[in-house]
């Protein structure tokens, strides 16, 4: 097939580019088409039902991708390209030597070509050069400069996004069912917006020198992301997320429980798995969290049909807060939860989103019987407890460009988790 250069394409795949993106995507529909694939599907869709299943296992290595694709793996030319062959790469992986519990699909998504203005103020950055540490300037300085905010307005670039959705269909449709699916969020936490606006340790000062400000702004927050949903639901841009789509920080969406029973097509929140979390006020009391946060996440959270919430902050003792979210399905027990205090809380009644540490990866070296031992104790508790558990990988830094250290975790973890 001929490079695609009419006058008014703006993307393009060169036929030496196309035959990779073949031969790769042939690998993942034979992947996706494995008896297993089918096995790990079942076991998501009754482990979200909170039905007794083994322990899922999933690993995302994060920023250790970048030490497993490194740029002489890819062979693509094309920047379009390259980023197609990154993503059916990681599939392939995932499917052939992690072999976790995610489910291989004869999918390509193509989300939507779109722009986002910021909140009228932005942070100013400093440092972070090659993926260092970085701190930022927040640009609210005063309250007063409230009025210098406005809700982000999103742009959708239709032309391009059929061009792509087209091309993709072009390179390998025969291959994988291409389809436009968007993700349009990660998270509904709004603090980590609130404390680049403001700045984190200012927040903290504002709980007790400023609430009425505070309250002010984020009632702001909260309105402003309640515009976004409703502006994606009006103009039919949301999908639905109860298939293999990552939801929350851990875990698919697999669920028979969504969309709701008078569903006619067109997608609404109620529909889908709605997420938050509040990393950033880890530092704050339970009841500061209930005054400031909790009520503006709970106007968002509301509004889904189920519902995730945390990540890397522990819930331990703001639990009695968080358990007050409605349809609350999956919780995120982060390496600082206190694994048996927990445990004896969520039981059977909410998916246990366990993260083990990520340090592990990291170390200098690899100690696989650490990794047994921390996982057997920890499974221990947890089936005495009788709780739903998925064992979640992630948020690793790096993998000391040691691909196997991945495959490994997933081998034990697995091992164990058929041990409970």
């Amino acid at each position: 097939m001929p490079e695609r250069t009419t006058a008014h394409t703006r993307y393009s795949i060169s036929q030496h580019d196309r035959l990779v993106l073949r031969e790769l995507a042939k690998r993942v529909a034979e992947l996706a088409s494995r008896p297993v694939e089918a096995e790990k599907r079942e076991l998501w869709y009754r482990h979200n039902a909170l039905e007794p299943t083994r322990p899922l296992v999933f690993c995302d290595p994060e920023n250790g991708w970048n030490e497993i694709l490194t740029p002489d793996v890819l062979q693509c030319e094309g920047g379009l390209a390259r980023g197609w062959e990154w993503h059916l790469h990681r599939e392939i992986f995932w499917g052939e030597q992690m072999r976790d519990d995610k489910v291989i699909e004869p999918y390509f998504n193509v989300g939507y070509v779109y722009t986002e203005t910021d909140w009228g103020l932005r942070e100013t950055r400093i440092g972070g050069q090659d993926g260092g540490a970085w701190r930022w300037e927040a640009p609210l300085k005063s309250y007063d400069d409230m009025d210098k905010l406005r809700f982000p307005q999103i742009t959708v670039d239709y032309e391009a996004t059929d061009e792509i959705l087209q091309l993709a269909r072009e390179t390998f449709g025969d291959i994988l069912h291409v389809r436009l699916k968007s993700n349009w969020w990660w998270s509904f936490g709004m603090t980590q917006t609130l404390v680049y606006l403001r700045g984190l340790e200012q927040v903290m000062y504002d709980m007790v020198d400023r609430p009425d400000d505070l309250h002010r702004l984020m009632a702001f927050l909260r309105d402003g992301h309640v515009a976004r949903l409703e502006f994606l639901e009006r103009n039919n841009l949301l999908f639905l997320n109860n298939d293999g789509s990552y939801v929350g920080s851990g875990g698919f969406g697999w669920t028979h429980e969504l969309p709701q029973p008078d569903f006619d097509g067109h997608v609404r929140p109620v529909d889908m798995w709605g997420f938050a979390e509040s990393q950033e006020t880890v530092g704050i009391s339970p009841e500061m969290f209930e005054e400031f946060i909790f009520p503006y996440q709970l106007s968002l959270l509301e509004r889904f049909g189920l519902n995730c919430y945390g990540c890397c902050e522990p819930l331990d003792s703001r639990w009695h807060v968080v358990a007050k979210f409605p349809r609350l399905r999956r919780v995120s027990m982060s390496p600082w939860a206190n694994v048996e205090v927990m445990a004896e809380r969520l039981g059977n009644r909410y998916i246990f989103s366990w993260k083990p540490h990520p340090g592990v990866l990291a170390a200098d070296t690899f100690d696989e019987e650490f990794v047994r031992q921390t996982l057997r104790r920890g499974l221990h508790v947890l089936k005495r407890n009788d709780c739903r558990v998925e064992i979640i990988m992630k948020d690793c830094h790096t993998i000391r460009s040691d691909p196997q250290r991945v495959i490994r975790w997933v081998q034990i973890a697995k091992e164990e988790a058929e041990r409970f």
